[in-house]
């Protein structure tokens, strides 16, 4: 296995552990305005997230690092091409980041409610332009031969994009959903409860169409045919599994499925890529592969072992601020936001 091959699975690794962890943070987020009944409420709610949050984005930071460094020909077309949308995403989580900390400086109602709306918006657009992306990558951009995006913004939003986006905003919300329901006690929980069962059926179907959808559109499952292999499936179990655990009140178990849901549906995208990382509509030989668009032999050898000493202390340091604020919160506890 050849240094292009391992850091391709690196950052396929970096964005799983991105989307479990962001995921049940942009669900959160989304559902704050609809389960905070009161100010109390919603400062319960966001307290489940106040410890992770920001260090859950450093798996995208570190992400989008390694892209740059092993891929610079992917990251430069993509964050070129994407260019619009990433803009309107990070617009997204500024706001998101800022209203957490502006919040709690007024006791005001109307203050906090705008915030706490502004907290919906910036987990509701990346939520959903996570899945457009993720879905435009596999199906196909307008690329020519010197690796330069030729099409717009809105070539971006075709339907099978927009049905990505729906997928992607309807898991992380789910996740979310069910991440409150072990993080929350008394009325908070059982409504955390009601809301992810309610949401259980409509996320399936709308996940089983983009599955369906993508057999149409992209050459993803071209070389599988009927028979999908065993990740798609263990995905689909995973999410079908999730009905009948929230019924039983298993959140912790329904909370590792939705978590598998999202973890192999990644694999299952970056799969489907490989060896590309981005498609090219206008002529599949143009297509950026982990080889065109790779840095030097020598950089990857260096970046390799600054990985292999650094990515496990981090790894263990996000495990042991997990450990430490695992319990759960009620509105009796100290709260900050």
């Amino acid at each position: 296995m050849d240094l292009n091959i391992i850091w391709f699975i690196l950052v396929t690794v970096l964005f799983v552990g991105f989307f479990f962890l962001e995921g049940f943070d942009y669900g959160v987020g989304i559902l704050l305005p609809f389960l905070g009944k009161d100010d109390k409420s919603r400062r319960v709610i966001i307290n489940t997230i106040g410890p992770h949050w920001d260090g859950n984005e450093v798996w995208l930071l570190t992400a989008g690092g390694a892209i740059f460094a092993a891929f610079p020909h992917w990251y430069a077309t993509m964050f070129s091409g994407f260019y619009l949308a990433l803009f309107l995403m990070l617009v997204a989580l500024i706001v998101r980041a800022v209203s957490f900390e502006f919040r709690s400086k007024d006791e005001n109602s109307q203050w906090r409610n705008v915030w706490d709306w502004a907290i919906f918006f910036g987990s509701f657009v990346p939520a959903l332009l996570w899945g457009v992306a993720l879905a435009n990558l596999i199906r196909g951009v307008p690329i020519d031969e010197s690796m330069t995006y030729t099409g717009g913004f809105f070539n971006l939003l075709n339907p099978y994009a927009l049905v990505g986006g729906l997928a992607s905003l309807s898991l992380f919300t789910l996740h979310g959903a069910i991440f409150l329901a072990l993080k929350t006690t008394d009325d908070i929980l059982e409504d955390s409860r009601k809301i992810a069962r309610k949401l259980w059926l409509p996320t399936t179907v709308i996940l089983l169409l983009f599955v369906a959808y993508s057999y149409v559109e992209t050459d993803m499952f071209a070389a599988l045919g009927i028979n999908p292999g065993s990740v798609p499936v263990v995905a689909l179990l995973a999410i079908l599994s999730v009905g009948s655990l929230l019924k039983a009140k298993k959140e912790g178990w329904a909370f590792i499925m939705t978590g598998i849901t999202i973890a192999f549906s990644t694999v299952i995208v970056f799969s489907g890529l490989f060896p590309r990382v981005m498609v090219s509509s206008t002529n599949p030989e143009w297509s950026l592969t982990i080889y065109n668009a790779s840095s030097t032999p020598y950089t990857l050898e260096v970046m390799s072992i600054v990985a292999a000493v650094f990515v496990p202390i981090v790894l263990v340091y996000q495990s042991w601020t997990y450990w430490v604020f695992r319990k759960r919160i009620s509105k009796k506890s100290e709260l900050e936001y």
